[in-house]
């Protein structure tokens, strides 16, 4: 497994300082992402358990994700979620040329705005983009949201609980926290994000969404 960091160094946070690591608050908010989807079966199941909770949370969606299943990402819209973009294929911006990067991005905004949805929030697949690339969406307007603690769902040698550890000993006042709504993560995600929504319930956090 390539390497990650669970809990985002405070230098990376610094030395990146334009994009959007935590949101800092007093009021215990923390919020929940999910990324990759919509994936049937499995995204229906996270609605159901944040509806549980009274949460709410950010999806970034990928374009072509979101034309084969638009009734499930409507009602990711109806039932109060955010939405931001996850480019249309899941480009990783290391190994693309700028251009057909922000391509890539802008062919998910079209399918965003063609549902009404035009949040400017994008969150780049793997976290990898280039400098050149992050400057052009911030001139059009986007907030580039990363992370503040990794569940690690997607990792698959690692134990469910570990996944859930990952989570509850890492969070804090506006940590942003990223799950995958895919079906790789999902034997993880499944055990781990009804037991966090419990535990950060417990605790006094509270759920809100990216703007």
């Amino acid at each position: 497994m390539s390497f990650y960091w669970v809990k985002t160094n405070s230098f990376i946070k610094r030395v990146f300082s334009k994009y959007c690591w935590d949101i800092p608050n007093n009021e215990k908010k923390i919020y929940l992402t999910f990324d990759d989807g919509p994936t049937p079966e499995i995204t229906d199941w996270v609605l159901s358990e944040l509806k549980k909770f009274d949460a709410k949370a950010t999806f970034f969606c990928i374009g072509k994700n979101i034309k084969a299943n638009l009734s499930l990402f409507e009602k990711l819209i109806t039932e109060g979620h955010s939405i931001g973009n996850h480019t249309m294929n899941h480009v990783n911006g290391w190994k693309s040329h700028t251009n057909d990067y922000i391509e890539n991005v802008q062919n998910c905004a079209a399918v965003l705005e063609e549902e009404k949805t035009c949040n400017l929030l994008f969150r780049p697949p793997y976290g990898k983009i280039k400098k050149a690339q992050s400057k052009i969406l911030r001139k059009l307007g986007y907030k580039i949201v990363m992370w503040d603690v990794l569940s690690a769902d997607f990792d698959q040698s690692i134990t469910p609980e570990k996944c859930l550890e990952n989570v509850t000993k890492n969070v804090k006042s506006g940590s942003v926290i990223v799950f995958h709504d895919s079906i790789k993560a999902s034997p993880n995600l499944k055990f781990a994000l009804p037991k966090t929504l419990h535990f950060l319930k417990e605790n006094g956090y509270k759920f809100d969404i990216i703007h």
